[in-house]
């Protein structure tokens, strides 16, 4: 489970997603989200299918990647899905038992939900696999920068972000590294009572916080070595510019809503 924890990575390519202003990707990425959002019905949700598998196809990203980032989240979806499956009334009752009662709107909403934080979280998720940190940071500066008027740290915001965005992947693999290391040693992690294995965990996140605060020091006297001063004077090697590419590439993804608000019956048809 734990190598499956694809957020945060990136996956070098030279597709058109991969080429695409970075800018422009958080833009259809809010956008994609407010997408899924506004639909209410099974038939939204499937142009919002439509366009991640879309967008996934153009960025030549394995599909089994966008598989990956759904398993770390398959005990969310559970909970989310017993929570709306249980406490959701209306429809016809289909089981009834002491307080508890399952309704045909509560399966409906159990699933659309479900379905919902799948598409979710895959097509946050692509934002990372095709674009790097550096250029990340770029972005979300430039984003953040008309604030910079009433003294707003929007580099530093920034950089945070990124450096957080981008030590998931290292945490990840350091914490594969430190279990392997405790079941060599005969620590039994997967059997037990809840409790037990709560217990057992204690001796995974001890190491592992060490050596988070380890990386996070070297990485700061890296910067203090290399005359980091924050965002005051820098240049950048790559300016950032939104080419016809990017204006379609909004155009389509407006498109796409448009046909979500029609199918909600928001927009006469």
């Amino acid at each position: 489970m734990i190598k499956d924890i694809t957020i945060g990575q990136y996956f070098p390519g030279k597709s058109l997603v991969h080429r695409l202003d970075p800018r422009i990707k958080i833009l259809l990425t809010v956008l994609y989200i407010v997408m899924l959002f506004s639909a209410s019905g099974f038939l939204g949700l499937g142009l919002g299918m439509i366009y991640l598998i879309i967008a996934f196809l153009i960025s030549k990203i394995p599909i089994k990647m966008m598989l990956k980032s759904i398993k770390p989240i398959i005990p969310i979806i559970i909970f989310t899905g017993i929570l709306n499956l249980f406490f959701v009334e209306g429809g016809t009752v289909l089981f009834s038992w002491w307080k508890l009662q399952i309704t045909s709107e509560g399966l409906r909403t159990m699933v659309f939900m479900a379905v919902r934080i799948i598409f979710l979280i895959c097509g946050t998720s692509l934002l990372t696999y095709t674009t790097s940190p550096i250029t990340l940071t770029d972005a979300i500066e430039r984003i953040l920068s008309p604030l910079k008027a009433i003294k707003f740290p929007a580099h530093e915001i920034a950089m945070m972000m990124t450096i957080a965005l981008r030590f998931i992947p290292t945490l990840v693999e350091e914490t594969d590294k430190i279990m392997s290391a405790q079941k060599a040693r005969g620590a039994d992690l997967e059997t037990g009572s809840v409790l037990q294995r709560a217990k057992a965990l204690i001796p995974i996140l001890i190491p592992l916080f060490v050596s988070a605060f380890r990386r996070a020091e070297d990485l700061a006297l890296a910067m203090e070595c290399r005359c980091y001063h924050g965002g005051d004077g820098r240049t950048r090697m790559r300016q950032l510019k939104a080419g016809v590419i990017d204006w379609v590439a909004v155009a389509v993804t407006v498109i796409f809503m448009a046909g979500i608000f029609v199918l909600n019956g928001l927009l006469p048809i």
